[in-house]
């Protein structure tokens, strides 16, 4: 394989895709695996920062949508969030990976709160950062809070980790006439609302001129490949 195309990477991992073939909850193969995956790419060298979703333990938005108040939904799938961040926190360090969990919202009895300094440290001596608890307020995605850090880290690039191999015309999973994309520009992903990461996720990764890579998790050693420069991706620049 040739060099890393990046020095430093923020990887952000869906709850549904990363954590678990079910419907609900967390699989610990899959973690595992996933956490096998960031290892490889630790091993090379490159310094590795996660945001974890937690839709596989809730949505608060569609217990919003069914009637819960937003703020309270979006606060409970904040801590799905952490569920997930200490569960990879505990599969990688089982592998010899060293981590440490930071969360927007302060919960000192088991992980540290977010502290941009502290996180940058951390990635310099080798240890993966894992970002938890979103923003810390309702009404976002993990999308933005993902493009947040990767701006305030000064990543390289965004890998946005998903069920399938890149941005496609539609659904492949739906449509087998879609095509996938190599290459769009920012510009195409807002326009064209094709739905890869939030509207204000995309202007951030603009404004600081951050690239979005994306590819499929669910294929073992995808990372370590797509960071190399090989294998099947979408990269937004």
């Amino acid at each position: 394989m040739s060099a890393p195309r990046y020095k430093r990477v923020l990887l952000k991992v869906s709850g549904e895709a990363g954590l678990g073939g079910d419907s609900y909850g967390i699989d610990p193969k899959t973690v595992h695996a996933v956490c096998e995956d960031i290892a490889q790419v630790v091993h090379t060298g490159v310094e590795v920062c996660l945001v974890v979703g937690g839709g596989n333990i809730f949505r608060g938005k569609a217990l919003a949508e069914s009637g819960m108040e937003r703020a309270s939904a979006d606060y409970m799938g904040m801590l799905a969030t952490i569920m997930n961040a200490l569960a990879l926190q505990a599969a990688l360090e089982k592998i010899g990976v060293f981590t440490r969990v930071q969360s927007a919202i302060p919960m000192d009895a088991i992980c540290e709160p977010y502290i941009r300094r502290r996180a940058l440290r951390h990635l310099e001596k080798g240890r993966v950062v894992i970002f938890a608890a979103g923003l810390g307020a309702p009404f976002f995605t993990t999308d933005t809070p993902a493009a947040l850090r990767a701006a305030e880290m000064g990543c390289d690039a965004l890998f946005k980790g998903t069920s399938v191999d890149g941005v496609y015309t539609a659904d492949p999973k739906l449509d087998p006439n879609a095509k996938r994309y190599e290459t769009l520009s920012y510009h195409d992903v807002l326009s064209q609302d094709l739905k890869v990461m939030d509207a204000s996720a995309i202007s951030l990764m603009r404004d600081n001129k951050i690239p979005i890579v994306v590819f499929s998790i669910r294929e073992r050693g995808n990372f370590l490949k797509v960071l190399m420069g090989e294998g099947v991706y979408t990269t937004i620049a």
